[in-house]
């Protein structure tokens, strides 16, 4: 099977804010919340997992570049927020710099992505998308790309309605002291997907954002 590899904010592991979320996903009391959200990891998404079509070494190369080049980005207002019925830290207002920063690593990586299959393509389809999110799909294999990025970290699954201000409430005091100070979007990791349907696995090293 061919493993997927995806370019992802990350919080140091080092971190408050890494530790809480981890504490966060393996609680048992919510385990069937966060059955999604714990294969996938405490992350935000800036390129949606892939097949490579270049090596992982180009990859990675290519990552160390990119970091040089680029400058962290302050998370203004992050805090949990229900997004269509499920948790996740958001920002709000969402930077400029934010999303130019997600914008430059979709292109920046484009090259390194396999098409997708007429599989793939018609599961990306199955959501309700519209005419631009398509265009994006087969632009770039993701919907929720340029203009139409939303940054998000996402802490469950779909919630019952009834229980969802409760959790938000849960995660805001669980989250407080990790984010008491601002946060910065300073690093991209990439994470692995071995085989379909398997957890994401974060990988090393980090690629810190050094640019002047």
């Amino acid at each position: 099977m061919t493993a997927r590899y995806a370019i992802y904010y990350a919080p140091a592991r080092d971190s408050l804010l890494w530790r809480r979320a981890e504490d966060w996903l393996a609680q048992p009391d919510l385990a069937q919340h966060t059955v999604s959200a714990r294969r996938y990891r405490f992350h935000a998404t800036i390129k949606a997992p892939m097949s490579l079509a270049l090596d992982y070494a180009e990859l990675d190369a290519a990552m160390d570049a990119f970091a040089d080049e680029h400058r962290a980005v302050t998370l203004d207002g992050l805090a949990p927020r229900l997004i269509e019925g499920f948790l996740a830290l958001t920002t709000e207002p969402q930077p400029g710099a934010l999303t130019a920063l997600a914008a430059d690593v979709v292109d920046a990586f484009e090259p390194f992505r396999e098409p997708l299959s007429e599989a793939e393509r018609a599961r990306r389809l199955r959501a309700p998308l519209t005419p631009r999110q398509i265009e994006l799909v087969d632009a770039y294999g993701y919907p929720y790309v340029l203009e139409q990025f939303q940054f998000h970290m996402t802490l469950t699954d779909r919630l019952p309605e009834t229980m969802r201000e409760a959790m938000r409430e849960r995660a805001a005091a669980w989250f407080a002291e990790a984010l008491a100070e601002p946060v910065q979007l300073d690093r991209l990791v990439v994470f692995a997907e071995p085989e379909p349907g398997a957890a994401f696995e974060r990988l090393d090293p980090d690629y810190v954002l050094r640019g002047a």
